[in-house]
């Protein structure tokens, strides 16, 4: 029998162990939400809550509840801005990091 771990508690242990590693995780979600891929990055910062400050600390923070968050936050949710600019503001404080965009031209 093979041995397999939990997908998300790998996540979990991967950020406790690497902080660049959430980091790069927000800088994704970010990217993909720019670039239209809201399913992907709302799937990303589901990962990055749970490994970070976790949805029931979010729900309070945000003031809804942890059940409303998990569905704005899935495939199909649909989060406002303002839902999504807050859990942006929560996670950024959380991991200590500033988030800077650079516009290219092609």
């Amino acid at each position: 029998m093979a041995l397999t771990r939990d997908f998300k508690e790998t996540i979990k242990k991967r950020v406790e162990c690497d902080p660049d590693f959430a980091k790069s995780l927000l800088h994704e979600a970010v990217d993909l939400l720019l670039d239209g891929d809201s399913a992907t990055a709302k799937l990303i910062l589901r990962d990055l809550i749970n490994a970070t400050v976790g949805f029931e600390r979010l729900a309070e923070e945000v003031k809804k509840p942890s059940k409303s968050l998990h569905r704005m936050l899935s495939t199909s949710g649909n989060p406002t801005m303002e839902n999504l600019s807050t859990i942006f503001a929560i996670i950024k404080k959380s991991l200590h990091v500033r988030i800077e965009t650079t516009v290219i031209t092609v």
